[in-house]
């Protein structure tokens, strides 16, 4: 509950900041496609929600600096074969703080670049019986670090459209213990491609 308050809170704050002169923001939402390097599955199979806030400046004519507040679902998903038939599930939501700089290409156009740091509000695992049980579960991470690089497209003056890659440089999870496990064999990344609308309302 004091999460969801902390984040309500952060969100209206950058959102009260587009009465300050020369920023811009709105909100934004959009889907994620997600992987976790380190475990023993391949492929961007577990799909996620993202929603949020913007705030952006200009520094310089083809230049400006950004940074969002949002909520964002990451994780894995065994897509089953019958070489793979077991059940596996990872979900994990996070509040994400990007902070980029973007860089004009055309009057239409921008790439992308910053670090984004993600806070873990809950987490749950799953195979075909259904959730772990809290012994067979394993502590993730709080914090993610995740530099990311993606273009914008303006769609229409007050509407874009982001592409972004990031990758985390922390581990969302170490190694594990001792024994053989089915899904996990390695220090385990978020690996997120993510499609998202943002839309101005200072325009």
């Amino acid at each position: 509950m004091i999460k969801k308050v902390l984040f309500a809170a952060l969100f209206m704050a950058l959102i009260n900041t587009l009465s300050a002169q020369r920023f811009e923001g709105g909100i934004l939402a959009g889907f994620n496609a997600t992987q976790v390097e380190g475990d023993t599955f391949k492929g961007y199979h577990k799909p996620g929600i993202v929603a949020g806030g913007f705030v952006q400046i200009d520094v310089a004519p083809a230049v400006f600096l950004a940074m969002e507040i949002k909520y964002s679902q990451k994780g894995s998903r065994n897509k089953t074969k019958p070489d793979q038939p077991q059940k596996y599930i990872m979900r994990l939501g996070y509040i994400d703080l990007p902070v980029y700089m973007a860089f004009r290409t055309n009057d239409r156009g921008s790439i992308i670049g910053g670090l984004s740091t993600g806070f873990l509000i809950h987490s749950k695992e799953f195979d075909e019986y259904g959730e772990f049980q809290k012994e067979d579960q394993n502590a993730f991470n709080t914090i993610d670090l995740q530099p990311f690089i993606g273009f914008q497209f303006d769609l229409l003056d007050n509407l874009k459209a982001d592409l972004r890659f990031a990758l985390s440089v922390l581990p969302i999870r170490g190694q594990p213990g001792e024994g053989t496990n089915y899904y996990w064999h390695n220090n385990q990344f978020n690996n997120v491609i993510s499609l998202a609308l943002f839309y101005n309302l200072s325009k």
